[in-house]
Parts: structure tokens; C-alpha cells; sequence
């Protein structure tokens, strides 16, 4: 679970909960209409945007926002030069049913055990990879273009809301009122926007980005290890994926 997600979302909510139930009655601010108009009518447009597929895979992409946790880069490494000393011992026979930290290496591994050569794992993996960018970065999209739709649509419902209450002027009584709710469109575009698509967006991106990185990583591991490098040549080639802090923190470990 990716805690940072979880608590920046939920923590803006309850700060906007929080302050509508301190300024006034909570039900000032709920308009079914207004709702109608941004979320159906936001959704719908972006739906226009994209395939169904595209649409509805964007929903799924965004679970990993929240749940999903790549593995550490220095605890991979680790993984890694350990296969290569069993490849090394044993031959790459020895890793068959081996268990693994991710899907992705999993599938290299297989790939050594039935004795592709190491250009073959690269193609493999290297198409592999791009695959797995293009699913996050759809997702991404999909959250971008909702984080661009939703306060238009506010807009939009704001201008039909405006539209109604200058129609019935005679009335001032009710001038006030229909203000309020025209405006209510433009808030709960906003707060969708800014608090929900746009969030998720960014973290997709950003998925996506340590997620092609991790791949690349075990990608240049398991042809190193397909090659017959040996093991503590894999591990300083390895380290380069390291930022430079974890890097002294692993050769402070070795001299230790």
C-alpha cells in the first residue's frame, strides 16, 4: 500500500470536510444536479477522448496508485548478484522454480532456463517493458484529461445555474440561493481535479517511470548473466541504478 497517495488524498478530503461542517450546514453544499452535470458529464466527455478499453483500464491502471509497491533498488541488486552466484555454481538450470521478488524478472529467468540467448532476453524483455509503459502512460492520460475536463464541466454547470437565476430576477429572494448552487459546479469540478485526477495522474507518471527503470535493471542483469559475467562484476554494473547516497551506504557495508 502506498501510504503517500493514501494520505494526501484522503487527508485533503477530510480538510475540506472539516471546513465545510465548521463554516455552515453540510447540505448547503450538496446539489445533485451540479453533481450530474460535472462527474456524468466529465466522465462522459473523457470517455470521447479514449476506447472503452482505454477508459476502463485507466480505473484499473489506478489501483496501483494505491496498493501497488515496487521493490527496493539496493534489496534487487541483492537479488540479483544472488542468482548470478547460483547461475554461476549451479548453472542457469539451477534457478528453475526459483521464487522472485517480481513478475517481470520471473519471466527473464524462465527465459534463461530454456536457453535463449542473451540478444533474444533483451528483445524480449526490452518489448516487455515498452508494453508496460504504454499501459501506465494510458492511464495517465485518461486521469490527465479528466483533471482538464472536470472544471470545465464546473464551468459549465455554473453558467446553466446563472443562466436559470437571471431568468427569475423577479424573485430576489431566491437570487442568493441559486447563486450558491450555480457555484457549486465549479467547486466540485475543482475539487475533482485537484484532489482525485490529477493526483492519481502524476502517480501513474510516476509509476511508470521507476517501473521502466526496475525493468531495466533486471533486463541488464539476466543478459549480464546470460554472458557468464561474473557476480561482483554484475553488482558494480548494477550500482549505477543506486542514487548516490545508497551508493556510499553500500560501500560503507562492504568495508565493513
Amino acid at each position: 500500500m502506498d501510504l503517500a497517495t493514501l494520505i494526501g488524498i484522503l487527508g485533503a478530503m477530510l480538510l475540506i470536510v472539516s471546513a465545510v461542517i465548521l463554516g455552515t450546514s453540510p447540505t448547503v453544499f450538496l446539489n445533485p444536479a451540479s453533481a450530474l452535470i460535472v462527474i456524468a458529464g466529465s466522465l462522459l466527455v473523457v470517455l470521447s477522448k479514449f476506447s472503452i478499453s482505454q477508459f476502463l483500464g485507466a480505473f484499473k491502471a489506478a489501483a496501483r496508485a494505491f496498493k501497488f509497491k515496487l521493490p527496493e533498488t539496493q534489496s534487487s541488486i541483492e537479488e540479483l548478484v544472488e542468482i548470478a552466484n547460483i547461475a554461476r555454481k549451479e548453472g542457469v538450470l539451477g534457478l528453475e522454480g526459483r521464487e522472485v521478488s517480481s513478475p517481470f524478472l520471473e519471466q527473464g529467468i524462465q527465459m534463461l532456463v530454456d536457453g535463449q540467448d542473451a540478444s533474444t532476453i533483451k528483445q524480449l524483455l526490452d518489448k516487455e517493458r515498452l508494453m508496460t509503459i504504454e499501459h501506465n502512460r494510458s492511464g495517465s492520460k485518461v486521469f490527465s484529461a479528466l483533471g482538464d475536463v472536470a472544471p470545465a464541466m464546473g464551468m459549465i454547470g455554473t453558467l446553466i445555474g446563472l443562466v436559470q437565476m437571471l431568468s427569475n430576477m423577479e424573485d430576489p429572494k431566491s437570487i442568493g440561493p441559486a447563486m450558491a448552487v450555480a457555484l457549486l459546479t465549479t467547486l466540485y469540478g475543482a475539487m475533482i481535479a485537484t484532489m482525485i485526477a490529477n493526483p492519481i495522474a502524476d502517480k501513474l507518471s510516476l509509476r511508470t517511470t521507476e517501473e521502466a527503470r526496475m525493468q531495466s535493471l533486471y533486463t541488464d542483469a539476466l543478459v549480464a548473466i546470460q554472458e557468464g559475467t561474473n557476480p561482483r562484476v554484475i553488482e558494480q554494473m548494477l550500482s549505477s541504478y543506486l542514487s548516490p547516497k545508497e551508493r556510499e551506504k553500500m560501500v560503507e557495508a562492504e568495508s565493513a
